[in-house]
């Protein structure tokens, strides 16, 4: 994205990502990238393996620095979760406790239901084993995705962006970052006729408006596929470039005022089926 494209701005206060004892410093970079792709800036971690900062996670980042720069780190899990309202824990296994099981389309709404400025956070466990009984205890909610249940495994990053993804859509609305972006001016009909009547003239000489009784039908057909496109005023400028290119020459005809008896937009004649 470029810095002149903007994305749709999210309404609600983003949820803390938190990641317990990660091992690589690859896989917190590629969670904080994961997060920035998503907008959210809050990340945590809970004694990592190798300490922070780290230059793995930095280079993995892939220049999300501004999550990167505000990683807090904590020596416990109830510490990295104490000023939040509303905690959800990551597991694929059945723990057997009275806590609701949402997917990631309910788990999102839910973070971004709480009233006023609550803050709601997501635990994501180790690489090798996850998250412990005692940190799933701590959540409100067990969050689960729908994987395969011979594969069920999913990478830190992964599982990061899937959240991520699901909240953004439902904080934005599913708003896409360009759709926004002002689109180029749609023709007018002048434009829009002055190249039928262009094309008309370049076609003229070449024998394509034969047997002649079928020209009114052709010109209306050609006028009507044109007028159908719903061509910018750039496309129509374009193929008005083409038309002269193909005619050997750059200079431009002038646009008839108004179109030959025969040719009348709309005008009646012989059936074109």
């Amino acid at each position: 994205m470029s810095e002149t494209d903007s994305a749709p701005e999210t309404t609600s206060p983003p949820p803390a990502i938190v990641l317990v004892e990660p091992q690589l410093g690859e896989n917190i970079g590629t969670a904080a990238r994961a997060m920035a792709n998503f907008g959210l800036d809050d990340l945590r971690l809970v004694a990592p393996r190798d300490g922070w900062p780290s230059e793995k996670a930095t280079a993995a980042a892939s220049g999300a620095t501004h999550v990167i720069d505000r990683v807090r780190v904590f020596e416990t899990t109830e510490a990295a979760i104490a000023d939040l309202n509303f905690v959800l824990a990551t597991t694929a296994r059945a723990r057997g406790f009275h806590r609701p099981v949402l997917g990631p389309e309910e788990a999102a709404a839910r973070t971004l239901a709480p009233a006023g400025n609550a803050v709601s956070g997501v635990l994501f466990g180790r690489e090798r084993w996850g998250l412990t009984n005692e940190e799933v205890a701590l959540a409100d909610a067990i969050l689960t995705y729908p994987v395969d249940t011979r594969f069920a495994s999913l990478n830190i990053a992964q599982a990061v962006l899937v959240f991520a993804y699901e909240w953004r859509r439902q904080a934005t609305a599913s708003a896409l970052p360009f759709a926004a972006q002002p689109s180029a001016p749609p023709a007018s009909k002048a434009d829009v006729l002055g190249l039928c009547a262009h094309l008309e003239q370049a076609l003229e000489p070449t024998g394509y408006f034969r047997p002649p009784e079928m020209r009114p039908v052709m010109v209306r057909n050609l006028r009507t596929l044109i007028q159908d496109a719903g061509f910018t005023e750039t496309q129509v400028h374009l193929l008005r470039g083409v038309v002269a290119h193909l005619e050997g020459r750059r200079g431009r005809p002038i646009p008839r005022e108004t179109p030959a008896p025969d040719e009348t937009v709309g005008e009646s004649g012989p059936s074109d089926t």
